[in-house]
């Protein structure tokens, strides 16, 4: 199964890339966030024209969103209202014989990395408190996959001293996701194939103007499994060229394979 997750932003503005990526990789399951979009103006017709017609999605106006597309039916769909927002930041699918696929889309933050002055980093942390106990008490064999806004060690970001204090990377965020992994005995599986301490990114600013040649990335999105799948992803790949495409997404995709 070829699994790959990408933080879209904006799923109607870039249908186009979507079908190249489509056409180009060939996914089996395609994760999507930051879709943008309510649920009845999704462009579903879209998805069966490049072969996807197996849909769970949950949109908003304007915000947030998650999408799963598959090739193949799957045995059952639904999602979380984490912190009691109502949110769209969490799709999951039964895949039929196989595990559960959860695609997350986990708060940014904004930019002060203070919960008392800042709403949306306690959102923030209050949601990865959540996931970890979720994380506790699953039992069953998942895939987690998504853009979680956390880039946890230093070699995920393009410089670790510099954004110690910068949102994505202070160490209340990457301790709490330490913790979260712990909870479930999570792989990670993008580590697993591309070793610490080798730099590893999957987003780049739309304010950087060559953003390749800078190289100022960091490692926001991410694919783990559950302990009992550990050793199922036998390729990862994350698709920088997709970055540089006509009218980019500022996330790259992630490509993995999995052998179940």
């Amino acid at each position: 199964m070829r699994l790959i997750t990408w933080n879209i932003n904006s799923v109607r503005a870039r249908e186009a890339i979507v079908r190249q990526l489509v056409e180009t990789y060939a996914p089996d399951v395609l994760c999507l966030q930051e879709t943008k979009v309510q649920d009845p103006m999704f462009p579903v017709g879209a998805f069966e024209d490049i072969g996807l017609p197996h849909l769970a999605i949950h949109g908003q106006k304007s915000h947030h969103g998650v999408a799963i597309a598959a090739k193949q039916a799957f045995a059952d769909s639904f999602k979380i209202d984490w912190c009691t927002k109502g949110d769209a930041r969490h799709i999951a699918i039964k895949l039929e014989g196989g595990p559960t696929v959860h695609n997350f889309y986990v708060p940014a933050g904004g930019d002060e990395p203070n919960p008392d002055i800042n709403d949306k980093f306690a959102h923030k942390l209050q949601f990865i408190e959540e996931m970890t106990s979720w994380s506790e008490k699953l039992d069953e064999p998942s895939i987690l996959v998504g853009d979680l806004n956390i880039a946890p060690h230093p070699d995920d970001v393009w410089d670790h001293k510099k954004l110690l204090k910068v949102v994505s990377h202070t160490p209340i965020e990457t301790e709490g996701m330490m913790k979260m992994m712990a909870a479930h005995g999570w792989h990670d599986v993008m580590r697993e194939h591309t070793p610490l301490p080798e730099k590893l990114f999957s987003w780049w600013s739309y304010r950087a103007r060559d953003w390749s040649a800078a190289d100022k990335g960091r490692r926001l999105d991410h694919v783990w499994t559950s302990p009992s799948l550990k050793g199922t992803a036998v390729k990862m790949e994350v698709l920088r060229e997709a970055r540089g495409w006509e009218k980019p997404s500022d996330h790259a995709p992630v490509l993995v394979d999995f052998e179940f």
